[in-house]
């Protein structure tokens, strides 16, 4: 039920351009997003409440932000990636979160070359943290590896690097892995 549907309630009035502004930047003083995002929030709110006066695009509204820098997709992107590769995440789905996000191509092209060179680091803090390979307790059989293995893939790194790592003995060293790259 839409907030303008409430039984009891006095519907919202309808948006005009300084009430689409305010709302904007409301939004971006709580949350850091991208100016995909931005556009896509403000277009669900003139949808919900409709439309009054002079009309006006959010997609130019948060063009306008970014220009302002109120909105920053390349922070956005640095800063979403370091905390998924903290998280143990991949290139694939850090690629796939940003993409999401409405990052636009070609900044998530520039930082591109940082993830990729983080990759085994990221891919390591994954293993250390479900305890695959060097970290586990015990060795573990082939089927258990191919699990592990398709769990490092699902979490978005390489099936080769993945491979490498699951077939690591316990208490293994990862320094190979960290001079190979």
């Amino acid at each position: 039920m839409r907030r303008n549907d409430r039984p009891g309630r006095r519907p919202l009035p309808p948006l005009d351009r300084a009430a689409l502004e305010r709302l904007a930047l409301r939004y971006v003083e709580r949350f850091a997003t991208t100016r995909g995002k931005l556009a896509a929030y403000l277009l669900r709110k003139v949808r919900e409440r409709g439309w009054e006066g002079e009309p006006a695009d959010p997609v130019a509204i948060a063009e306008r932000f970014a220009e302002l820098g109120y909105v920053n997709d390349r922070l956005y992107a640095e800063s979403q990636a370091s905390a998924m590769a903290r998280r143990g995440l991949g290139a694939r789905r850090v690629n796939d979160a940003l993409r999401h996000a409405g990052v636009q191509e070609r900044d998530a092209a520039e930082i591109a070359p940082l993830i990729a060179e983080r990759a085994v680091e990221t891919a390591l803090a994954f293993a250390r943290k479900r305890r695959i390979g060097p970290f586990a307790t015990e060795r573990a059989d082939r089927e258990r590896a191919a699990k592990q293995a398709a769990a490092m893939v699902r979490a978005g790194h390489s099936p080769d690097l993945a491979w490498k790592i699951a077939r690591m003995d316990p208490g293994e060293s990862v320094e190979p892995l960290l001079v190979a790259d």
